[in-house]
């Protein structure tokens, strides 16, 4: 088989070249590192990934080929893919096909033979930056021109274009393979609604197994529109991009506290804050990855989460109706909020996982308590 070229080039002036292992073409985004050694494809299908290109650290993917069981949404939303080396040769019994091929047939730009290394180190240093992959253009002025001209996720919209278009209801539950220690919920079901800035599938798939019957609703979806299908309940779930930029989902969000309890995840969190008087920024190189330590201020427990955000809140700007409730021991963000007086809790990390551990998997039971107390 022909060696393909690929070459990505960052806004300040560093240019790479290696092989092109995905779909042919030019695409662009912010830069971010992901350190999860597995979940390649749960990353590659999160629709939190829209406006972003993805570095992998771990330096072999696609190993164990690609599952269509786990992926996170129907589509690929990273702007592209980069790794130190690609497998084509996947040694799994549940592999439906290799990375490379699943790449190609769904559009995905990547590239190998990139020190992912040097990559990741210049985004810890500099901060975040904007990049160019293309396998079409491989002059090093040509493309750095055009990764400066790049569009960040700074004041951009991601949550609508990933959102789904219309209502739907979701009752999937998880299969035999979750684990025994978290059984399901038993008891009647309870009416939610999710709003949809980016959900994933195993998000849903905790709500149910923890007795929720869940209906999907769009990220613009009104208030009243939302109250009328009569929950017990909304749900605020993870996206990409800027929260500040989502303002049909805050005035939703604005018209509904107070009324229901609410439970937001990573954007949806970032939003809820927005509506509850705090602010959001921009991270220097964001939190993505499997294994972010976080406390839980009440219990003062750690958990080990799965985490992808470029936005936080700011932890010096929380209103007074507002209570911190967990932190990241790594960099001492913002992980999780509480209203004082409203029954309405959010966190910035991700307890359904997928990729990434359980630890966190209660919060969903904590939400179904909050509707029943």
């Amino acid at each position: 088989m022909t060696e393909r070229k690929a070459s990505l080039a960052i806004e300040n002036g560093t240019v790479l070249h290696g092989r092109a292992v995905g779909a042919a073409g030019e695409r662009s985004g912010d830069l971010v590192f992901n350190t999860a050694m597995t979940g390649y494809h749960e990353i590659l299908t999160d629709p939190s990934y829209a406006g972003q290109v993805v570095v992998m650290t771990y330096p072999l993917i696609g190993n164990y080929g690609v599952a269509e069981a786990d992926a996170e949404s129907a589509g690929a939303w990273p702007e592209a893919l980069i790794v130190k080396e690609m497998s084509s040769i996947p040694s799994s019994f549940r592999a439906d096909g290799s990375l490379p091929d699943w790449l190609e047939k769904n559009g995905v730009v990547a590239i190998e033979g990139i020190d992912t290394r040097f990559l990741t180190k210049m985004i810890r240093t500099e901060g975040s930056l904007r990049c160019v992959i293309s396998t079409e253009d491989h002059d090093s002025t040509s493309l750095v021109a055009k990764a400066n001209k790049a569009q960040a996720t700074d004041g951009r919209d991601l949550a609508s274009h990933v959102s789904c278009k219309e209502p739907y209801g979701w009752r999937e539950a998880y299969d035999e393979t979750y684990p025994a220690w978290l059984p399901a919920e038993p008891g009647p079901r309870i009416p939610v609604v999710a709003y949809d800035f980016g959900i994933k599938r195993n998000i849903l798939r905790s709500l149910v197994h923890c007795g929720f019957d869940v209906t999907v609703v769009p990220a613009w979806t009104p208030a009243d529109d939302a109250q009328a299908l009569k929950p017990q309940g909304i749900f605020l779930s993870n996206g990409p991009g800027d929260p500040s930029a989502v303002t049909k989902g805050i005035d939703a969000v604005s018209d509904l506290v107070g009324k229901l309890p609410i439970f937001g995840i990573c954007l949806g969190h970032q939003i809820l804050s927005i509506v509850l008087g705090a602010s959001t920024e921009k991270m220097p190189f964001g939190h993505h990855g499997a294994n972010h330590p976080v406390r839980d201020l009440a219990t003062n427990k750690v958990e080990i989460t799965s985490q992808n955000h470029s936005f936080a809140v700011q932890a010096d700007k929380l209103p007074d109706d507002l209570e911190l409730s967990h932190i990241n021991l790594n960099d001492h963000t913002v992980e999780g909020m509480r209203h004082k007086k409203w029954p309405v809790f959010s966190v910035q990390y991700h307890p359904e996982a997928a990729p990434g551990p359980l630890d966190s998997s209660h919060l969903f039971r904590h939400f179904r308590e909050v509707l029943t107390s």
